[in-house]
């Protein structure tokens, strides 16, 4: 599995989880998106029906009525009734549960450096995890660094 850490610099949480989740769904994929705040989970939902105008990113709460048939699933645990096979950790959050995933993109801002740096070195050892990271460029596209 792969573990792929963005450290957020120009865009917040919202736009940076918008943006992921098109290329996800470009791919063919589903997603799950983890957040244990209800009102950041609210703030995620806002957003992905406001990108993009008319081409929003169709999605629900991993606990509603038709979870199973949403290509995106906004939720507060790892749980993926949509058989989705990548997980944005939009809190910041590493749970452990997220390892069953293909891909895990844990989001991390300036102040929560020092917990992903953490995360990384026991991450880092485990021979069934892949970890990289992402940076912001300036232009807001991202490039894999060290």
């Amino acid at each position: 599995m792969r573990v792929d850490f963005y450290q957020l610099s120009k865009d917040p949480v919202d736009i940076t989880v918008a943006k992921l989740a098109r290329k996800v769904l470009q791919a063919g994929e589903r997603l799950v998106v983890v957040a244990a705040d209800e009102g950041l989970r609210e703030r995620l939902s806002k957003t992905l029906w406001e990108q993009g105008g008319g081409s929003f990113l169709a999605h629900g709460p991993a606990d509603g009525p038709h979870a199973a048939r949403q290509p995106i699933l906004i939720s507060d645990t790892c749980a993926a009734p949509n058989e989705a096979r990548m997980a944005i950790l939009a809190d910041g959050q590493w749970r452990e549960d997220a390892a069953r995933f293909d891909r895990a993109m844990l989001l991390f801002d300036a102040e929560a450096t020092e917990a992903a740096r953490g995360l990384w070195r026991k991450l880092d050892p485990r021979e069934d995890i892949d970890n990289r990271i992402f940076k912001q460029t300036p232009e807001g596209g991202w490039r894999e660094g060290r």
